[in-house]
């Protein structure tokens, strides 16, 4: 494939909702003035592997992290992934996590001792 960008995308457009794995962008260019909704659209999918959000207000950035459904958020990037952290995705894009604590704990054996002296 191709790299493809779509540009003046809208929630009802099919691959807005899709998860495409390739290279693929799809823009929209939003307001920043109703965060919820902006996130709501986001959100509109069945999908929640990782997404990006672009701005140059950090305000905006953790605001928008805690409203987005995915198992990662990017800012002024995209899929940053670092192996100290864990990653994943949210619905159908999967269960569990890679990387970081959390993608160690289904290899560890936990055992819990208790001495009395």
């Amino acid at each position: 494939m191709q790299p493809t960008i779509f540009s003046n995308v809208n929630g009802d457009m099919r691959f807005a909702r899709e998860e495409i794995f390739g290279p693929v962008l799809c823009a929209e260019s939003f307001d920043d003035s109703d965060l919820e909704t902006i996130a709501n659209k986001a959100n509109n999918t069945s999908y929640g592997l990782s997404g990006s959000v672009w701005t140059q207000d950090i305000s905006v950035a953790h605001k928008m992290a805690m409203l987005i459904d995915s198992g990662q958020v990017s800012f002024n990037c995209h899929a940053a992934v670092d192996p100290a952290i864990p990653f994943g995705g949210n619905k159908q894009s999967g269960w569990g996590r890679e990387f970081g604590q959390e993608g160690l704990e289904p290899y560890l054996k936990t055992k819990a001792t208790t001495v009395i002296f």
